[in-house]
Formats: structure tokens, sequence, C-alpha cells
């Protein structure tokens, strides 16, 4: 090892950075700001990305503010099953993106009418935002709002058959990657006329996909449209199931 270490200064160098490689853990990203990250950073956010919605700006659920016992068995006596009518008109919003993302309209188009909205995260309290929502929707003459928020998340290890060359770090060989990612969606399902909600959580998908340094943003962004086709079309699978019966 030390005569190794004499012939090739870089040797030590590129052995640590191959068990970087190797010990690269999880990560996530957000469905709205789903960019490849190279080493776990972005090489390009999303133009217009600010981040996520917070379920309390959309359910209208004010923080911090004095709730009487009285109010929770209220609203646990008026509370009723959400339904939803195939056909009708719906305002959807993608959590942190300036509109939904078209696969996801197009699946839930063969169930209803979508009238696409804002997700990007309001400059105003959560009480007035949720009013604001419900009153947009209901000028647009939409019954229900429907809110999606994703993330996808990876884990990569690079595979044990390619065998890293001792050479200058200007040549070296990065090893090919599999790279193992899925997909989790949550989703609030909110009554226009009364502000009623639910949410739920469609099945999880995931995707395994092998690279090289060539071919690596762009199998992660082939692995990212498809994990969101599968699951955008199981939501509109779902909400027909679930809620249109």
């Amino acid at each position: 090892m030390t005569t190794l270490r004499r012939l090739c200064p870089w040797a030590g160098l590129t052995a640590c950075v191959s068990l970087v490689l190797f010990l690269a853990g999880c990560e996530s990203r957000s469905i709205s700001d789903s960019s490849y990250r190279r080493h776990g950073h972005y090489t390009g956010s999303k133009v217009g990305y600010r981040g996520e919605l917070n379920e309390f700006d959309v359910l209208g659920v004010e923080r911090g503010a004095q709730i009487t016992e009285e109010q929770i068995v209220r609203s646990l006596d008026s509370a009723a099953r959400i339904k939803l009518r195939k056909g009708s008109s719906i305002l959807l919003i993608q959590s942190g993106a300036a509109q939904p993302d078209p696969p996801m309209r197009q699946a839930l188009e063969t169930h209803f009418n979508v009238v696409p909205f804002s997700g990007q995260p309001p400059r105003t309290n959560s009480e007035s935002y949720a009013k604001s929502l419900r009153l947009a929707a209901a000028q647009a003459g939409c019954e229900t709002i429907l809110c999606f928020w994703g993330t996808l998340e990876s884990a990569r290890r690079d595979l044990d058959t390619k065998t890293i060359s001792w050479v200058p770090i200007v040549g070296w060989v990065v090893p090919d990657e599999r790279q193992h990612m899925r997909i989790q969606l949550k989703m609030a399902v909110i009554e226009v006329r009364t502000g009623h909600w639910t949410m739920f959580a469609p099945e999880s998908f995931e995707s395994r996909a092998m690279s090289d340094k060539l071919s690596r943003e762009s199998s992660d962004q082939g692995q990212v449209h498809k994990l969101k086709k599968l699951s955008y079309e199981a939501v509109a699978t779902d909400l027909t199931k679930i809620y249109a019966n």
C-alpha cells in the first residue's frame, strides 16, 4: 500500500471518493422541484419554485387560535363524508408549483372537469388563504378543491461490477450506479361549500435504473417522469373509487 501511494498520490483520494459514492444515503425532493441532484445538490431548480404549501394553509386551521371544547364537538357533529360527483368541476392545486403537472391533470380529466390553480405559498395567514381558495373555486364553479403534495426519495449505491482505475483525478472513472427511487403522494379533498375536508395517500411506486456518468441525469429524470405518471393515474383511480361512489 505504501508503494502504491508513493507511485500514485491520487490513490487515497480516489478511494475516499469511491467510499463517498457508495455511502451516499437517501435524499428527498419535492415533485414540484424535481430537477436532478448531483452529489446532494441540485443542478437547477424549477423556475419560480418558492417552497411548499402547508396543510394549515389549505385547510384553514388557524394555528395558535383559542379553541373551545364546544367548537370541537360542533365540528364533529357536523362532519360528513366527502363526495365527488363524476363530471363535476374541481380546483386542482399542486403544492409548490405555479400550475399542476400535466400528467396529473390528464389523469383527472378522464373523470372530472379540472381547473388548474397556483400552489405557490401564500403571503397571508392560513385562515384567510383557505377562504380565498374556496372563494376562487366557487367563482370558477368548482364544488371541490384537490391539493396534492409529493416527494421523490432515492438511495444510490454504486455497483461492485466496476473497478475504479488508479489514475490522475482529471481522468478518473466514476462507476455506474443503480438508483432506487420511490414517489410518495398525499392529497387533501376539500368541499368548497362547507370547508369540510379529508386527506388520503395513494399507493407509493418504486423504480430502479442503472446509469453511467454521462446518462445519469437523463436516467434520473426518466425515473421521475415514470413514477409521476404511475402515481397520478393511481390518484385518479382512487378518487373515483373512494369519493365518487
